[in-house]
């Protein structure tokens, strides 16, 4: 199975940002995870949020910006990768001059089901 980005198209999640799903298996039809491109615009937050059951992995590709993961809060640019587990509060600011882009890996796969705002 390959995707082309050029080919998918972006939609909005329940915490306000804006992804493509790179391999979903609601489309793709890979089993365990999915992985999405997700774009946080110039001083924009997704919302407080957690995921009851999917554990997610945030790799900054291009910006900067402002994590809140759990009780902490630390920046974050291009190269690092972050770690959610299932069932922590989180949310990210773009703190920098150009769109904060993440790649987001999440198993089992990102659902809005999942995903409850606080």
């Amino acid at each position: 199975m390959k995707t082309a980005i050029s080919k998918i198209d972006s939609f909005v999640t329940k915490d306000g940002s804006m992804i493509q799903e790179l391999m979903h298996p609601g489309v793709h039809g890979n089993a365990n995870q999915s992985l999405a491109r997700a774009i946080i615009e110039q001083n924009a937050t997704t919302a407080l949020h957690k995921h009851l059951d999917s554990e997610e992995l945030y790799h900054i590709t291009s910006g900067a910006g402002r994590m809140t993961l759990g009780g902490d809060v630390f920046t974050v640019q291009a190269g690092d990768t972050i770690l959610i587990p299932p069932g922590t509060p989180h949310r990210i600011t773009n703190t920098g001059a150009e769109p904060l882009t993440i790649l987001c890996a999440c198993a089992p796969p990102y659902s809005h089901a999942d995903t409850v705002l606080l």
